[in-house]
């Protein structure tokens, strides 16, 4: 039997260079391939022509004067302009919470295994659903022509005060009223399928647990519902506050009508409603932002790892493109070193 330490080089044999260098066939990953990025040729070429379009698109903005960019700016934060944003946001607030209070409620009616309070829903469901925003505001609005005094009393008997409607109902409180009653039929929806997503083996456990069905609701139910109800209650959030707009038919003082009131007088109406465009894109991406890390806070239990914030993924970024400029530098170093030696 031979071993290695029988054989000895020969004067033409080539001795096999020490494993520790870097520039010989038995230095670690010698043999190995080199492994190349793939080419997105089409990936850049559609990028570059959105980029092109897009700044097509914002010289034309920017350079047209029909824009009238100067009057923007004198109008964009005036007393008039900024009331009637704070009334556009109050209204908002107002409509959402209110909304969402009785749009839970009629929620748990609808699933309820009483037969009467699931048809009573239902019907407010399918009444406000059915029927077109404007004209549910119009109708508030003339509530006065089918019941001029409001009374109370005893049921289907004497009434112990009475005031009349003209005197009771504003424009504000009409909008209020209209906005709320149809916004409580789509929030509605929203519980009910954010109750009905969670897995039925959550209820289950709980009440093998002892949890009555309130708590049930309250401390298992909701939190896990709130995965699904945060995403469409953000968008019902921004359309609600967009849907402010429709108030202006009312007269109500809203950002949409102290804007028409100012062009009404000057006769700039192009500068003047990109007043109200400007600022209900800048409260929509606040608003947008906020729903954001809403989510991610109700992901918490539904993901092991976060979804990361926008700073989060530019920084992951900027750590790449620094990891991938060393790489090249070193790559580049690499055979100045090795022609040296």
């Amino acid at each position: 039997m031979v071993t290695p330490s029988d054989v000895t080089p020969t004067s033409g044999t080539k001795t096999p260079q020490a494993p520790d260098d870097p520039d010989g066939p038995g230095s670690p990953g010698a043999d190995l391939p080199r492994i190349v990025p793939r080419r997105h040729a089409g990936r850049w070429l559609t990028a570059a022509l959105a980029l092109l379009l897009f700044a097509m698109v914002l010289n034309s903005v920017v350079r047209n004067q029909a824009f009238q960019w100067d009057v923007v700016g004198r109008y964009f934060t005036t007393t008039a302009v900024l009331d009637g944003l704070l009334l556009s946001l109050w209204l908002t607030a107002v409509v959402m919470v209110l909304g969402f209070l009785l749009g839970t409620v009629l929620a748990v009616m609808r699933l309820s295994a009483n037969p009467v309070l699931r048809t009573l829903s239902w019907g407010y469901v399918w009444i406000f659903r059915s029927t077109p925003l404007l004209v549910q505001l119009l109708f508030w609005f003339n509530i006065g022509a089918l019941y001029p005094t409001l009374g109370l009393g005893i049921p289907f008997g004497p009434q112990f005060l009475t005031v009349k409607t003209v005197n009771l109902l504003g424009p504000t409180l009409t909008a209020v009223i209209g906005l709320t009653l149809h916004e409580t039929a789509y929030a509605a929806e929203v519980v009910r399928g954010g109750i009905l997503s969670v897995d039925s083996g959550q209820t289950e456990a709980a009440q093998a647990l002892g949890l009555s069905r309130r708590r049930t609701l309250r401390r298992v139910v909701v939190p896990q519902a709130m995965r699904s109800i945060v995403p469409t209650a953000g968008n019902m959030l921004i359309g609600t506050l967009k849907g402010t707009s429709i108030v202006s038919v009312l007269a109500v003082h809203d950002l949409l009508y102290s804007v028409q009131l100012i062009y009404n007088q000057t006769y700039q109406v192009i500068p003047l409603l990109m007043v109200a465009t400007l600022w209900y894109i800048a409260v929509t991406t606040v608003l947008s932002a906020g729903q954001f890390y809403v989510e991610r806070y109700y992901a918490r239990g539904d993901s092991r790892a976060l979804p990361p914030t926008p700073l989060q993924r530019l920084r992951g970024h900027l750590i790449a493109v620094r990891h991938r400029l060393s790489a090249a530098t070193a790559a580049d170093a690499r055979p100045a070193i090795g022609g040296d030696r």
